[in-house]
């Protein structure tokens, strides 16, 4: 083999070598970026859980059915309490 064919196999040996690290390292990175955004994601969900859950609670809340029974329990007392007084 000639001396310029040595020295291109050199230098094609180091830039591969070079890569290959760069590679190596660029995956241990994704790995890291993809766990860290799966907790992100697991924390994000149980949020949306959360608001989920008492918006849940408000609608109950705010639901005509709801806010009848409430007048009519209070009508009750109401006219327990004025007959009790007569």
């Amino acid at each position: 083999m000639s001396s310029a064919a040595e020295i291109l196999v050199i230098i094609l040996a180091v830039v591969l070598s070079i890569f290959l690290i760069v590679g190596v390292v660029l995956i241990i990175y994704l790995i890291r970026l993809s766990a860290e955004i799966r907790r992100i994601a697991k924390t994000a969900a149980h949020a949306v859980d959360s608001v989920e859950s008492a918006v849940s609670n408000v609608t109950r809340l705010t639901s005509p059915l709801f806010v009848a029974e409430l007048v009519a329990k209070f009508m009750k007392k109401f006219t327990k309490l004025s007959r009790k007084g007569k």
